[in-house]
């Protein structure tokens, strides 16, 4: 039995989802579990060095994971030959020449989405890592949370029939910062700054709807910056110029039409901040985050419409909790895992920069949906 000790650059990880779920809950994690264990009873041990533009920031954080290794110099570490992985976690804005400075040092690409500011870039920084040969994927969270990997197993057994439609909502309220902090940076409520919850999430539902249910084929969208001032890290109201609230339809082959609400500005009267429901023929599932439930026709109630009487029909009772088959890890490190799989050993890693351009492709769409009213296609990439 030997040891893959794999070094990591992590760029931008001083950020809330760099340092939370991908350093902390995910690289710090598999350190501490003893490694990725391999079939033939090998081990993956990855070797990260914090990279950011903060040296104070650097240092807390190195505190706090037990990660010592740190520094400010992207350019060195890229010449460091122990380092053969380059993730990144930093604005949206910066990712692009970092990824390709990255890939033309010749180390393998894994970034958090969206992977660019538009389509065409996404494309390029894929492409540029194809022809640099270096291995490259994008950060697909949400397939690997327990509620939507019970849904997939729930297809793969034809518990549903025919699929008929999907309904995602998605969101909680931000608070604005005038009396009760903000949860939330504040360049995501500004356009300039690449904000917008349609750039973020359209993202994630172009991966869950292609990966659990089928390819998107249009959109129709529209979005609205409901809220128009909020205050920033340093205590200053500033003008939201982004999107905080996003209303989309999708049509999926096969006939599934999808629709996702996503807002920054809703209260949460539901089971969890993410709900998808899914209707088919035979059954019906509703999933959050890390749980399940279904209604198999033979246990659906027959209402009948009398707004004159009080209703008679507990609509929550007669969901079936789905009881966990297997085991969970969080989201992000699971994916980590198999991304250093497939560093050491080559195993199978599909999700790609090419992947993660179908996300931006579809927020690009989007948008382009908002601005012109109408429905849009979504051409095959």
């Amino acid at each position: 039995m030997s040891e893959h000790r794999i070094g990591i650059i992590m760029n931008g990880v001083t950020g809330r989802m760099g340092k939370n779920q991908h350093l902390l809950r995910s690289i710090v994690a598999i350190i501490k579990q003893g490694g990725v264990r391999l079939p033939n009873g090998d081990t993956i041990m990855p070797d990260p060095l914090l990279i950011g533009r903060n040296p104070s920031k650097l240092k807390e954080l190195a505190a706090l994971s037990g990660v010592d290794n740190w520094s400010t110099d992207l350019d060195a570490a890229l010449k460091d030959d122990r380092y053969t992985v380059y993730f990144d976690a930093q604005t949206t804005g910066r990712r692009a020449d970092a990824v390709k400075k990255a890939a033309a040092a010749g180390k393998h690409v894994y970034c958090e989405k969206p992977s660019a500011v538009d389509t065409a870039t996404a494309l390029e920084i894929a492409e540029f890592c194809e022809k640099a040969g270096v291995k490259n994927g994008i950060v697909q969270d949400k397939l690997w949370l327990p509620g939507m990997l019970k849904l997939q197993r729930l297809k793969e057994q034809g518990f549903f029939g025919k699929i008929l439609s999907v309904r995602g909502e998605f969101g909680y309220w931000v608070f604005e910062g005038h009396n009760i902090p903000a949860q939330r940076p504040s360049w995501n409520y500004r356009k300039e700054d690449d904000g917008g919850i349609i750039v973020d999430m359209l993202c994630h539902w172009r991966y869950v709807l292609d990966n659990l249910f089928g390819n998107v084929e249009s959109v129709s969208c529209m979005g609205a910056t409901h809220i128009e001032e909020r205050i920033d890290e340093e205590g200053k109201p500033y003008k939201c110029t982004a999107d905080d609230a996003a209303y989309a339809t999708f049509q999926l082959e096969g006939g599934i039409v999808a629709h996702f609400n996503s807002s920054w500005v809703t209260r949460v009267r539901r089971d969890d901040l993410l709900t998808v429901q899914v209707d088919g023929t035979h059954g019906s599932a509703v999933a959050t985050l890390r749980e399940c439930r279904i209604q198999h026709y033979g246990s659906t109630p027959k209402p009948v419409w009398n707004p004159d009487i009080a209703q008679p029909i507990n609509f929550f009772e007669g969901w079936q909790l789905v009881p966990d088959q297997e085991p969970y890890d969080n989201a992000f490190k699971v994916q980590w895992e198999m991304f250093l799989k497939h560093i050491a050993v080559d195993a199978p890693f599909r999700w790609s920069l090419r992947e993660g351009a179908k996300g931006v492709q579809l927020a690009e769409l989007g948008l382009k949906s908002w601005e012109e009213r109408r429905w849009v296609d979504v051409p095959k990439l």
